[in-house]
């Protein structure tokens, strides 16, 4: 049931996570922009931890829970131009880790072929760079010399919600393969379209049209 108290935490909560960039990132020392908004609605932690909405971010979060606007707090990064990942798919060998990590679904490929990174879906969290055990993930800037939220829009900060939403849910009930795999977050299942090896290349051609519509050129 939804809380109808305005001023509970659980109501707080639901309007500091929509002034939040949704990009996941986990920068702030939270596991999702959800969990950040939470610890601020109970007063656990202070509004200017997160890098990626900047010092806008936090007036926006000062504004609505009228105190005074702290500067961003640099130990939980920079303001930054906007980033978005790309793969050498050259070097990769389709372990899926990057699949997995993805908190937006923006990866795609299957096991033992080689993934791309849908650059409209991509938030750049920068989750997958690590995780990737031939180092053939990178983060380039896609927003000029624009940071914070001047990079950043409510309607893409909206659909990155969605998809994370959407995979959340996905994870809790999937239902399509009973294929169990093991990640950082648990015992997971194999979508049932990973395996469907022909469409997986129709939508990476696809993807592969896209960045080259956009001056990015991907290996063959």
């Amino acid at each position: 049931m939804t809380d109808s108290n305005p001023t509970s935490p659980d109501a707080l909560t639901e309007k500091i996570l929509a002034l939040l960039p949704q990009t996941q990132c986990t920068h702030c020392g939270y596991v999702s922009c959800r969990s950040y908004a939470e610890a601020i609605a109970h007063q656990e932690t202070d509004i200017n931890r997160c890098a990626t909405g900047g010092q806008k971010g936090i007036h926006r979060l000062a504004t609505l829970l009228d105190v005074e606007e702290p500067l961003l707090d640099t130990a939980y990064g920079e303001e930054s131009p906007r980033s978005s990942a790309t793969i050498d798919e050259s070097a990769c060998i389709g372990c899926t880790i990057c699949i997995r990590m993805c908190p937006t679904d923006a990866i795609i490929g299957a096991s033992g072929m080689m993934h791309t990174v849908v650059q409209d879906f991509c938030t750049g969290c920068g989750q997958c760079v690590p995780r990737c055990p031939l180092d053939a993930i990178s983060l380039h800037p896609v927003s000029g010399n624009l940071t914070g939220w001047d990079a950043w829009s409510e309607e893409q900060a909206w659909n990155a919600r969605l998809r994370y939403e959407r995979k959340l849910a996905r994870l809790h009930s999937r239902t399509d393969n009973p294929e169990p795999v093991s990640t950082d977050s648990g015992t997971q299942t194999i979508p049932a379209i990973a395996k469907k090896s022909a469409l997986v290349r129709k939508v990476i051609e696809r993807a592969r049209a896209r960045l080259k519509a956009f001056g990015i050129h991907t290996a063959h």
